[in-house]
């Protein structure tokens, strides 16, 4: 009898350990919170995307309303062309914003989306025009180091 009991508390912990690596999985995949809402596709072009993946979020106010689509280069314009898959229930003026936003300090990439105030709303294949691009940590701190080292010569 305690033979069974322990290969049944065996089994109970080899399958929360399984349940535990399909979460991560998820997790590190980006595909825990899939939605099966109706969307439609929007572009962007942005000048520098950073870090961001496809699948990544698509925020506004803090709620996610949709996914990244796809990412390619543009080799005439010199930008990355950015799809995103907004869910249908969610309808954003044609004249609204997009920006590449980092989660914390050096969390995860994701797009912010700030309403405009026309009147008509985008829809499936439509432009957002209006982005701005991924602040990149490296480009700062050079920045940063460039305007000091400056400051150092000049006191000279």
């Amino acid at each position: 009898m305690q033979r069974k009991s322990l290969d049944l508390w065996v089994g109970i912990f080899v399958l929360l350990g399984a349940a535990a690596l399909v979460f991560l999985a998820l997790k590190a995949g980006n595909m825990s919170s899939i939605s099966f809402a109706p969307t439609y596709t929007v572009v962007t072009r942005f000048d520098n995307i950073g870090g961001l993946k496809p699948r990544a979020p698509v925020k506004s106010a803090g709620v996610v309303v949709g996914r990244v689509a796809d990412i390619r280069f543009d080799d005439k314009t010199f930008q990355a062309h950015v799809t995103l898959s907004l869910e249908s229930t969610y309808k954003f003026p044609k004249d609204s914003s997009a920006k590449i936003l980092t989660s914390g300090l050096l969390g995860e990439q994701y797009i912010g989306l700030e309403p405009g105030g026309d009147t008509n709303n985008l829809a499936a294949g439509d432009r957002i025009k209006m982005t701005q691009s991924a602040v990149v940590l490296e480009n700062l701190i050079s920045q940063f180091l460039y305007s000091k080292a400056a400051e150092g010569k000049e006191g000279e």
